[in-house]
């Protein structure tokens, strides 16, 4: 008799469970269950209207120095001296490296004689010429010696002078590959030297935003090393070529800072302003649909969305400028659009 008891208790039980659970099924079905067949959806709405919009490119790139010199040697023999280390600071025409230029003083002296000898034999082919006793050919002939000796001297003069070897700009020691003592041959390299007392950013900027930007217009450049400090540089270069994926490589230009000087290499945040449109007719970005060459957008009209085409322009992170489609005081739908459909009425909430 107990057992038949507990068999009905048990039955019992899970009869009221099942209902429990069947009952809370419902509810959370129903609360889920979202109103679609309603007549109408709720949406909000913005005016087209105009407002004057301004807008910025925020791109990152890396500093590089300037003027970046590798220098190798222009002349040939044994190094006796290197007159540089790295980090080494350099004035323009300061002396890098020498070599050895015994051979090259021997070789000026006896241009500088052999000239001296033909000048004077010049002289004395000139007197007998306009004498009468020395044709115009033999004259030629020792003018032609003397020439062929002032050029021999330049060149001894040359390649003497290319035996010391100096610094074409200002800048700073980076890399150094001979040391006293090395053989070097004509096109040797000896050390690299950049010039950053200014800076140059190299940033590729998209065909849509490249038409904006104009040579010389002002940026501002911010860097992690130096938080809050700000430098003021201006667009050097833009190229009339893009790459394939429609890129256009752009150099900013910035004066390397006393105060907060920076090193080659340093990332750079740079802000470069776009033009302002000035009250141009416009609507918020969240209302369009389609892509920007095939925009739609559903505008309230009598209580009910209707679908519409518009061609739009430039515009920045919020709103987008409107070429057609629409009218300064139409009302545009920015959410509510999911449920939408074209003629689908709606009821305004905002």
């Amino acid at each position: 008799m107990k057992r038949v008891i507990l068999i009905v208790i048990s039955i019992v039980v899970i009869g009221l469970i099942v209902i429990q659970l069947s009952t809370n099924y419902k509810k959370i079905n129903s609360n889920k269950d979202v109103s679609t067949d309603l007549s109408y959806v709720s949406v909000n709405v913005s005016p087209v209207k105009k407002i004057s919009m301004t807008d910025s490119l925020q791109l990152t790139g890396r500093m590089e120095a300037f003027c970046e010199i590798d220098i190798a040697s222009e002349a040939m023999g044994v190094l006796t001296s290197v007159n540089s280390d790295l980090g080494q600071a350099k004035s323009k025409g300061d002396i890098i490296a020498t070599i050895d230029d015994r051979i090259k003083n021997l070789a000026v002296q006896k241009a500088k004689n052999l000239k001296e000898k033909l000048e004077k034999d010049l002289e004395r082919s000139k007197n007998l010429y306009n004498g009468g006793t020395l044709t115009q050919q033999q004259f030629d002939d020792a003018q032609n010696l003397y020439n062929d000796a002032v050029i021999q001297l330049n060149q001894a003069e040359k390649e003497l002078q290319n035996a010391t070897i100096k610094s074409p700009i200002k800048g700073i020691i980076t890399k150094k590959q001979v040391e006293k003592g090395e053989f070097v041959n004509i096109g040797s390299p000896i050390v690299t030297i950049i010039d950053i007392s200014k800076l140059k950013i190299k940033l590729n900027v998209s065909e849509t935003n490249v038409y904006l930007i104009n040579l010389n217009d002002m940026v501002t450049v911010a860097t992690d090393v130096y938080p809050g400090v700000t430098f003021v540089g201006k667009i050097s270069y833009i190229s009339a070529q893009g790459d394939d994926s429609h890129n256009y490589p752009v150099e900013i230009e910035i004066a390397n800072n006393g105060r907060y000087p920076l090193k080659s290499g340093t990332f750079a945040n740079v802000m470069i302003n776009l033009p302002v449109f000035g009250d141009e007719l416009c609507i918020p970005r969240e209302a369009l649909l389609g892509s920007t060459t095939d925009a739609e957008v559903y505008v309230a009209e009598k209580n009910k969305a209707v679908l519409r085409k518009i061609v739009i322009g430039k515009g920045n992170d919020k709103y987008v400028k409107i070429i057609s489609g629409l009218k300064e005081g139409e009302k545009v739908i920015v959410n509510g659009k999911i449920n939408l459909s074209d003629n689908k009425a709606i009821k305004i909430i905002n």
